[in-house]
C-alpha cells in the first residue's frame, strides 16, 4: 500500500465535495467544542486576568466525553463518501440514532483508550503500537453492527497486522500541512481535518481490498 495512492484516493472522494467536507466539519467541531464551552462559561463564567491556572470545569468534561460519538459519525460520513454513497450533514449525529448504538460507540471509544493507557504503563512505544493495532476499530464497528466492542477492537488488530508502520507514515505526512493551518490561525483546519480523515477511510478500504485479494 502507498501512501500516495491513499492520498490521492482522498483528493478523489473528496472532488466537487470539498464544501460539503468543510460544513460537515465546521458543525462537528462547533457542536463537540462549543456545547462543553457554554457549559464551562455558566459555570465558570469568564477567567479574570489574574488567574494563572484555568481549568475547564468537571461538567463540561463530561460533557465533552459524552460528545465523543460524534466524531465516530464524522469518520463514517467520509467512509461513506470515499465509497461513493450518498451522505448529508445530518449523518454526523447517525451514532446518536440509537441509545444502543450510542453507549455501544462510546464504550468502544472508552475501551481502546483504557488499553493503550495499560500498555503505555509498561513503555511508552508499546501505547504507540497499540494505539495503531486499534484505529480502524471504529470502521470494523460500522460495518459490522453484530460485532462486540471486543470483537471490533480485535478484528482492527488483525487487519492492522503488517500496515502498523504505513499507517503511523500517513498520519506523519500530514505534519507540513498541519504548520501551515495553524499559520492561518487554525482555518486551514477545516480543510485538512476532512482530507486527513477521507484518507484514513481510503487506508481502511485499500486493507480490506488487500485481504479480499490475499484469500483469493
Amino acid at each position: 500500500m502507498r501512501i500516495k495512492e491513499v492520498k490521492q484516493g482522498a483528493l478523489t472522494a473528496l472532488k466537487n465535495r470539498w464544501g460539503f467536507a468543510v460544513l460537515l466539519t465546521f458543525v462537528t467541531y462547533l457542536i463537540a467544542a462549543g456545547i462543553p464551552g457554554l457549559i464551562d462559561f455558566l459555570v465558570n463564567g469568564f477567567p479574570s486576568g489574574s488567574e494563572t491556572e484555568y481549568s475547564q470545569s468537571t461538567l463540561a468534561n463530561i460533557v465533552s466525553l459524552l460528545l465523543v460519538p460524534l466524531f465516530f459519525s464524522y469518520y463514517w460520513v467520509l467512509l461513506r463518501l470515499v465509497r461513493g454513497e450518498s451522505v448529508r450533514v445530518g449523518n454526523v449525529f447517525d451514532s446518536f440514532s440509537s441509545v444502543g448504538l450510542y453507549f455501544r460507540t462510546l464504550g468502544l471509544y472508552l475501551l481502546t483508550i483504557i488499553y493503550t493507557v495499560l500498555w503505555s504503563i509498561l513503555l511508552i512505544i508499546p501505547g504507540i503500537i497499540k494505539s495503531l493495532a486499534y484505529s480502524q476499530a471504529y470502521y470494523v464497528f460500522r460495518d459490522n453492527p453484530d460485532y462486540s466492542v471486543n470483537q471490533s477492537i480485535t478484528e482492527s488488530r488483525r487487519l492492522m497486522n503488517g500496515y502498523k508502520w504505513t499507517y503511523f507514515l500517513l498520519v506523519l505526512s500530514f505534519i507540513g500541512w498541519g504548520i501551515l493551518s495553524l499559520i492561518t490561525l487554525g482555518i486551514g483546519l477545516l480543510w485538512l481535518v476532512p482530507y486527513v480523515t477521507t484518507s484514513l477511510g481510503v487506508f481502511y478500504e485499500k486493507l480490506k481490498a488487500n485481504e479480499t485479494e490475499v484469500a483469493e
